[in-house]
C-alpha cells in the first residue's frame, strides 16, 4: 500500500464523463477531492475515458501506483456506456491489483445535487431509452442522501403519474425536486410532479462519484483499501432488466401453446395459408448437464406438470396450475424448470401425469420460482422430483432464478424453509444465507418458517465470478488430445485451458522465460479468451470460457447476452491466465507488470463484445504502463494455423469459413493479404447453424450437422451449388440454406418423416463441393504453395478430407489448424500480437472496437 493512497473514479452511464480524484484518509473513512472533471462524451466513452483520466492524474502529479482504489459508476444508464466504465475500472484495478468499488450512478446525481446544496424530497429520473427511465427518490438532509428505493425501469409516463400522484396526495409534503438526464426528453411529463432543478446537476459528476464512494466507506457497504474484498471479478452492472432475448422469450413462455419439445412448434396443426418457418421448427436447445438434465425458463404449457410435482413435494401447500401460470407473466418474476429424458432412474410425479412434458418423453423434475422486490428476490417456490435428487438440481434453479434477479436490480435473497426441515436450511446456510427469525404457524399445517436471507453472490455461486483461486481448488484435469478441460465455471461458463497443443506436447512443464511476453485477449463474439505467449512463439497458456450454453437456447448468438457474460467472466479468465503460465513458467506467480505488452482483438465481430475486450485491455494496458496491440481477429484465424505447424509461413492460400465469415485470401506475407473472392450473403457457418435450426437439431450447427451427416448419404438429395461456376472466387450460402429449409418444409406438409443424415450429408456436400472448386482456382491463380485453413467450420471433418485430396492432387502443402484452435481463442491473437509488437505497432488509449475491418488495409 503506497503511503498516500487514492481512488480514482469515472462514470459513463450516459453522455458525459465523469472522473474524480480523492485522496484517502483512512482514520476518518473519508475521501478527499484532488481533482474532477466532466467531459461531454457523444457516444465518445472508450476513445475518451481513459485519455482525459492519464491527463487528470499527470495535472495532479499522482502515479498510477498510488491508486488503491478504483469507484466505478455502475449504471442503470445506457447498457453500453456502463459496459465501457465496468470493463475500464475492472482492467485498471486488476492489472494494480488494486480494490474496485462500484457505486449507482443515480447515486451520484444525488450526491452531486447534495454538494450543491439541494435539500429535501429527490427524484432521480435516468434516461432508459425505448420511452423508459430509471427513476429513484431519495431524502437530503444536512447528514447526506438516503435512498428511498431500489432500482427500476418503468415507462416514462407511468413513472411521471407515479410521481403526479404522490404529490397530489401529500400536499403537506416539501415539493419534490427533480434531477436526472431523462428530464432532456422529458421535462414536460415530471414537471408537474415537483420543481426541475437546473441542468447542470443533472449528469454524474467526479465530485458525486467521491462522496458517493465516501459514503460506501462510512456506511460499511465498501472498505476502498481492501483489494481482496473488492475483487475486479466480482463487480458487475446494474442493469435492472434481462436481454432483450430474454424478455421475448418469457413473454412466449408465459402463453399457454402447447409445443411439441422435439420440435418447438405447437401440437395443433398450423392453418393451410401459413408455412413453418425455421424459428417455428427449432428445437428448444438448451443443453443437457453430465446427468442429462435440462434447464430453461418454465412455460405455461408445463403448469400441470408444476403442479402435479407441488402436490407431491408440497403436500397442503401446493399451489394449483391456475396459480403458476398466473405467476409466469409477471415482469417481477422469474420461473425456471428443469427436465430430464423419460429414460431417467424414474418418470417421477409429472411423467405419470397427463401434462405436456410426458407426451414429450422428457419429464418435468424440478422447478424454483423467484419474486423480485425492492432489490430481493424471495424465492416463492422451489422443488425436485424425489427421484431425480442428488444431482444438484435444486442449487442450479436457485441459482438461474438469482442470476436473473440480479439483472433484475436485486441484491439479496430471501425465504422460507419449514423450522423442521434441517436439511434444507443447511442447504440454504451453504449458499450464504442465515436465518433472521421466524413467521409462527405459516404453514397450512400451523408449522413455524424459518425465513432465511443472504447476498445474492452467494446464491449464484462463485461461478458468477470466477477467478483463478476457485479454479486452482476445484479443477479436476483431464487430458483430451493436449487440452486441460476444467469444470470450474466463470460466469457460468466452463473453462478450456489449453496449455499443450498438438505441436507444443513435447514441451517442458517449466519453460525458459523468454522475452517479451505478451497476453492477448478474444472477445469478438460469444468466447471470452485469454493468453499468454512468450518470444519464441510458445502459448504459455490459452484459456477459453465458452457461451454456448447461454446462447444454445436461442438457437445463436444474443449480441446483448455474449456482451453480458464477458463483463462477467474477463477477469476470471484473465487470472487463470496468468496462473497457468506461471506454472508452465515453473513461477509462483505472474502478475501484468511482469507482462511486456497487451493484446487486444479490436475488429471484426459483435462490437458489444469487441468493447468490453477492448475497454478491459487498454485498461489493463496504461494501469500496468505497457503497450498496448491491437488485432484483426481474421488475421488471427490465419495465425491459428502456426499453433498446429510452427514453421508455417506464406505465401498461401487461406480459406476462412466461420460463423461469421467465408473467404478466399492470398497471403503474400505475414500482414500482406489479398481477398480473393467472400460471401455474398451468409457465411458457411451461419448456414450450418441455420439448417441445423430448422431441423431442430441443436446450436452450434456445424458439429452436430456433421454429426448426423457422417451417418447419410450426400448424394441423396441435389441440393443447389450457389456460384459454383461463376468464374470469380465469390460464394453464396443463402440460396443453399433456402433450398433445404424449403425441402424440410415441404416434407413435413407431405407427412414424410424427414431422413436427418441425408439431409445433412446432402447439405454437407453441397456446401463442401463449392469450397473446394473456390480453393482449386485460387490455388491455381496465385501458384502459392501451401493452402490452409481458418474459423470455426475448419474443424468440419468433411471439409478437411476433401482439402486433403485437392492438396494431394495439386501437390500443395496442406495446413490445418488443430481443432482446439478453430474456433475464437485468444492464442491465435497472442500470435499476432506477438510479430506487431516486435514491429512497434502499438494502438493509443483512445483505441476503440469495430464491427467491421478491411483485411487488406494496414493496420
Amino acid at each position: 500500500m503506497p503511503e498516500t493512497a487514492y481512488a480514482l473514479a469515472f462514470d459513463t452511464a450516459n453522455e458525459v464523463i465523469s472522473i474524480g480524484l480523492g485522496r484517502l484518509n483512512a482514520a476518518a473513512c473519508a475521501v478527499e477531492p484532488v481533482a474532477a472533471v466532466e467531459v461531454a462524451a457523444h457516444r465518445a466513452s472508450n476513445t475518451q475515458l481513459l485519455v482525459r483520466v492519464d491527463a487528470l492524474l499527470r495535472e495532479a502529479g499522482v502515479e498510477r501506483g498510488q491508486l488503491a482504489c478504483v469507484c466505478v459508476g455502475r449504471g442503470p444508464g445506457s447498457f453500453t456506456g456502463v459496459r465501457i466504465a465496468m470493463a475500464t475500472a475492472k482492467g485498471v484495478a486488476q492489472a494494480l491489483g488494486a480494490a474496485l468499488v462500484g457505486v449507482s450512478s443515480l447515486d451520484v446525481v444525488a450526491w452531486h445535487a447534495w454538494a450543491s446544496g439541494v435539500r429535501g424530497r429527490l427524484a432521480v429520473i435516468a434516461d432508459a431509452m425505448r420511452k423508459e427511465v430509471y427513476p429513484v427518490r431519495y431524502a437530503l438532509d444536512d447528514a447526506g442522501v438516503h435512498r428511498l428505493e431500489a432500482d427500476r425501469v418503468v415507462k416514462a409516463q407511468v413513472a411521471a403519474q407515479e410521481l403526479v400522484d404522490e404529490a397530489s396526495s401529500d400536499a403537506a409534503a416539501d415539493a419534490l425536486q427533480l434531477t436526472g438526464d431523462g428530464l432532456a426528453k422529458y421535462a414536460e411529463l415530471f414537471a408537474p410532479a415537483g420543481t426541475l432543478l437546473p441542468e447542470e446537476l443533472w449528469a454524474p459528476t467526479g465530485r458525486g462519484l467521491l462522496l458517493a464512494l465516501q459514503d460506501a466507506w462510512r456506511t460499511g457497504a465498501a472498505d476502498p483499501l481492501d483489494a481482496k474484498r473488492h475483487n475486479p471479478a466480482f463487480l458487475l452492472p446494474v442493469y435492472t432488466r434481462l436481454s432483450d432475448a430474454e424478455e421475448n422469450e418469457r413473454i412466449r413462455l408465459a402463453k399457454n401453446d402447447p409445443k411439441n419439445l422435439a420440435t418447438g412448434v405447437q401440437d395443433a396443426a398450423p392453418r393451410r395459408d401459413q408455412r413453418a418457418t425455421m424459428h417455428d421448427t427449432a428445437v428448444l436447445n438448451a443443453r443437457p448437464d453430465e446427468h442429462g438434465i435440462t434447464y430453461k425458463p418454465l412455460d405455461a404449457a408445463h403448469a400441470e406438470d408444476v403442479a402435479a410435482m407441488e402436490s407431491q413435494v408440497m403436500g397442503s401447500d401446493a399451489w394449483n396450475a391456475a396459480l403458476v401460470a398466473d405467476e409466469l407473466p409477471r415482469a417481477d418474476r422469474t420461473w425456471w424448470a428443469a427436465y430430464a429424458s423419460g429414460e431417467g432412474p424414474d418418470a417421477g410425479c409429472a411423467a405419470g401425469s397427463e401434462g405436456a412434458s410426458s407426451a414429450r418423453g422428457n419429464v418435468l423434475v424440478g422447478y424454483a420460482g423467484g419474486m423480485v422486490i425492492d432489490g430481493q428476490v424471495q424465492i416463492l417456490k422451489i422443488g425436485t422430483d424425489p427421484a431425480w435428487r442428488r444431482r444438484g438440481i435444486a442449487r442450479q434453479l436457485i441459482s438461474r432464478v438469482a442470476s436473473d434477479a440480479r439483472d433484475l436490480g436485486a441484491t439479496t435473497c430471501s425465504l422460507e424453509v419449514r423450522a423442521s426441515n434441517a436439511g434444507a436450511q443447511a442447504f440454504y446456510e451453504s449458499l450464504g444465507m442465515h436465518s433472521i427469525g421466524k413467521r409462527p404457524h405459516y404453514y397450512s399445517d400451523r408449522e413455524d418458517a424459518v425465513i432465511m436471507e443472504g447476498p445474492l453472490q452467494g446464491v449464484i455461486g462463485s461461478s458468477a465470478v470466477g477467478g483463478a483461486a476457485d479454479a486452482r481448488a476445484l479443477r479436476a484435469v483431464t487430458e483430451d488430445a493436449g487440452i486441460q478441460e476444467s469444470p470450474v465455471d466463470v460466469a457460468g461458463m466452463t473453462l478450456r485451458v489449453d496449455e499443450a497443443h498438438d505441436a507444443q506436447k513435447a514441451a517442458q512443464p517449466a519453460a525458459q522465460l523468454e522475452r517479451p511476453l505478451i497476453l492477448a485477449i478474444e472477445s469478438s463474439c460469444d468466447e471470452t479468451a485469454a493468453a499468454i505467449v512468450d518470444g519464441k512463439g510458445n502459448l504459455l497458456s490459452d484459456v477459453v470460457a465458452s457461451q454456448i450454453d447461454f446462447h444454445s437456447r436461442f438457437g445463436g448468438v444474443v449480441p446483448e447476452i455474449a456482451s453480458r457474460k464477458h463483463i462477467e467472466a474477463i477477469c476470471g479468465v484473465c487470472d487463470e491466465c496468468l496462473d497457468v503460465a506461471a506454472q508452465r513458467l515453473g513461477m509462483e506467480r505472474l502478475t501484468w507488470a511482469d507482462l511486456d505488452g497487451v493484446g487486444v482483438t479490436y475488429a471484426p465481430g459483435l462490437v458489444g463484445a469487441l468493447v468490453v475486450g477492448v475497454a478491459f485491455a487498454k485498461g489493463a494496458a496504461w494501469a500496468a504502463d505497457k503497450p498496448l496491440v491491437g488485432v484483426n481477429h481474421l488475421e488471427g484465424h490465419m495465425y491459428a494455423n502456426k499453433i498446429g505447424a510452427p514453421d508455417f509461413a506464406p505465401p498461401a492460400v487461406v480459406s476462412l469459413v466461420s460463423g461469421g465469415n467465408t473467404m478466399l485470401v492470398h497471403m503474400r506475407g505475414w500482414g500482406d493479404y489479398r481477398v480473393l473472392g467472400a460471401t455474398i450473403d451468409d457465411a458457411v457457418g451461419e448456414a450450418f447453424d441455420k439448417v441445423a435450426k430448422a431441423l431442430g437439431l441443436g446450436y452450434p450447427g456445424g458439429p452436430v450437422v456433421s454429426a448426423q451427416g457422417a451417418k447419410g448419404n450426400p448424394k441423396a438429395i441435389e441440393f443447389p451449388r450457389a456460384m459454383m461456376h461463376s468464374g470469380d472466387m465469390r460464394f453464396s450460402l443463402s440460396g443453399l440454406k433456402t433450398a433445404v429449409v424449403t425441402y424440410i418444409n415441404n416434407e413435413r406438409a407431405a407427412g414424410r418423416e424427414l431422413n436427418v443424415p441425408d439431409i445433412c450429408a446432402s447439405f454437407e456436400a453441397a456446401v463442401v463441393d463449392v469450397q473446394v472448386k473456390k480453393a482449386e482456382m485460387a490455388l491455381r491463380e496465385t501458384g502459392a504453395p501451401t493452402f490452409c485453413l481458418g474459423g470455426g467450420v475448419a474443424a468440419n471433418p468433411v471439409l478437411r478430407a476433401a482439402y486433403e485430396k485437392l492438396c494431394a492432387k495439386m501437390r500443395v502443402r496442406l495446413v490445418m489448424p488443430p481443432l482446439s484452435a478453430c474456433g475464437d481463442n485468444a492464442g491465435m491473437i497472442a500470435l499476432v500480437a506477438l510479430d506487431r509488437f516486435r514491429q512497434g505497432k502499438f494502438y493509443g488509449l483512445e483505441t476503440d472496437a469495430q464491427a467491421h475491418a478491411d483485411l487488406e488495409q494496414e493496420y
